[in-house]
């Protein structure tokens, strides 16, 4: 029985169809479509283009898309909307620009061809079925008349407003009067409302091609970039769909997006975590302990193997292989924690996700990012687009799988997931916040299959992270579960600021409902009708 008493609210229950995200205009930009007959994939593209009107440093057009789809009854589809570097794009000649290990989140150089409006458009074309005027209307309407700034967003942009101001065409829109919003004031972003009318009329080539396309490429390619009109041109059909890649976990086929995402490290964390006991009765210093072993292994993986889909043929069977499983679960001592991996990425930290389930039963999940807190805020002041960082996560090290390369895909942290049991979609799903992602998929279907949590419980429990050499715990973490850990060697640091968010909805065929939730953590909900 649901505690009313706590602070946490109760899972959504509805018979029919359903939203989760992390913004309350998305959801109900979702759920009115919902409600005049439009299927999953139309509510999933309302809303994300409200997000990326309202949520502006988590996510926008200038970003990357990555989604999970199941007709009902039928096989999960992987979308991969990640755009490319610029064909001159290659170690020497950012050496040769005087980059050093690295490219800083505000480097052009940071910033490859954004790729979620091609998928939108790649969505929409096969499996939309009401205009995108219609479904932007929301969208375009909060960005011409302006949208209230909620209270986590207000939060997350006042903390990234010095590196903003950077940027004179980026402060200008997002720092009106030279600083950060507060709650409830209203931001306006009229170009904004351009780009997505062109888009709604023209699909993806009014975007990459003509006057808006070029004038993108000119504004990068004036601060030092490598971009072309071309390299704009062909991200057009960059967007394409692929094969999932799945490993069971509980009795359920756990589905995610294949690399360049870092889909794989998650699976990875839980087929090392099938071995051990998580059930309820587990303490929670060993539940920590366990996760955070487990996803140093995976993580390691990841960093030193996941790049462009081209440079991962076979990756997935080898690193989900019994024999690769088990050697790496045979790593973990209960008493003791191993020696840090090796973290050489830049830390993610700024997407939106969103899942739909519609009244016919196809699902969708679908995440949105620009990676860091307003991307790269670097704004084009001719077409209001405000490009991604992306390319921050490129390896300048000449033969790395992950290094930078003429049209090249880097290495993903975003990754939607998708729960199948006897062939049908039971629950789409997915998880923001940083290199958290992977780690955070893995926790949360723990809660869920291992503890028997609801799907709010599952969210709103307290969360850990192992990386840097540090467990980062949030505070419902007890002290004395804290020196547990630092008793087996974990250096164990009080997190500051909510660890990740999510959304998740299961279909409960056996009820009739549909149960949603979306994490506390954010300003959004889940509903349904």
């Amino acid at each position: 029985m649901h505690d009313f008493f706590s602070a946490r609210r109760p899972e959504t229950i509805a018979p029919q169809a359903m939203i989760a995200t992390s913004h309350p205009l998305s959801t109900a930009a979702g759920i009115e479509i919902l409600g005049i007959g439009g299927k999953a994939v139309d509510a999933a593209l309302a809303a994300v283009a409200v997000q990326c009107v309202v949520d502006p440093l988590m996510t926008g057009i200038g970003g990357d898309c990555f989604a999970l789809y199941a007709a009902a009854g039928g096989p999960v589809k992987a979308l991969n909307g990640s755009g490319r570097a610029p064909a001159a794009a290659s170690v020497a000649a950012l050496k040769a620009a005087g980059l050093g290990d690295e490219i800083p989140q505000t480097s052009p150089h940071s910033v490859t061809v954004p790729g979620a409006i091609s998928a939108w458009c790649l969505l929409h074309r096969d499996h939309g079925t009401i205009p995108l005027a219609r479904l932007f209307e929301r969208a375009i309407h909060y960005a011409e008349a302006g949208f209230p700034v909620t209270p986590r967003v207000a939060q997350d942009w006042a903390a990234n407003a010095a590196l903003i101001g950077g940027d004179a065409h980026a402060a200008a829109v997002f720092l009106p009067g030279g600083r950060a919003p507060e709650p409830g004031e209203v931001i306006r972003q009229p170009k904004l409302a351009l780009r997505l009318r062109e888009i709604a009329t023209g699909g993806a080539a009014a975007f990459y091609r003509g006057d808006t396309g070029a004038a993108m490429a000119g504004h990068l390619a004036a601060l030092g970039g490598l971009h072309t009109a071309e390299d704009f041109a062909n991200g057009t059909d960059a967007a394409f769909w692929t094969d999932p890649i799945h490993a069971g976990y509980a009795g359920h086929d756990i589905y995610e997006c294949p690399p360049n995402g870092q889909g794989l490290a998650a699976l990875v964390i839980l087929k090392i975590l099938e071995g051990f006991d998580l059930g309820p009765d587990v303490p929670l210093a060993d539940r920590l302990h366990l996760h955070a072993e487990a996803g140093k292994l995976a993580y390691h993986h990841r960093d030193a193997l996941i790049a462009d889909p081209a440079a991962c043929e076979g990756l997935a069977d080898r690193l989900l292989s019994d024999e690769v499983i088990g050697a790496l679960r045979a790593r973990i001592r209960m008493d003791r924690a191993l020696p840090p991996a090796l973290w050489d990425e830049p830390e993610h930290k700024d997407t939106i996700y969103l899942t739909v389930v519609d009244a016919e039963g196809n699902a969708i999940s679908f995440i949105n990012s620009i990676f860091h807190g307003f991307g790269s805020t670097r704004l084009d002041p001719v077409t209001g687009v405000l490009f991604h960082s992306r390319g921050a996560s490129f390896r300048l090290i000449e033969g790395h799988p992950n290094a930078i390369g003429p049209m090249k895909r880097p290495m993903h942290t975003i990754i939607p997931g998708m729960v199948m049991k006897d062939g049908h979609a039971i629950m789409p799903f997915g998880v923001m916040g940083g290199q958290y992602q992977a780690s955070g998929h893995a926790q949360f279907l723990s809660n869920v299959f291992d503890r028997g949590l609801d799907l709010q419980a599952a969210m709103d429990a307290p969360r850990s992270f192992a990386f840097g050499g540090t467990l980062e715990v949030e505070p419902g973490v007890p002290e004395a579960v804290r020196r547990d850990l630092e008793a087996r060697g974990h250096v164990v640091k009080v997190a500051t600021s909510p660890i990740g968010g999510s959304q998740a909805i299961r279909i409960d065929r056996a009820a009739g409902v549909l149960r949603g939730a979306s994490d506390s953590r954010k300003d959004g909900m889940a509903l349904g009708f």
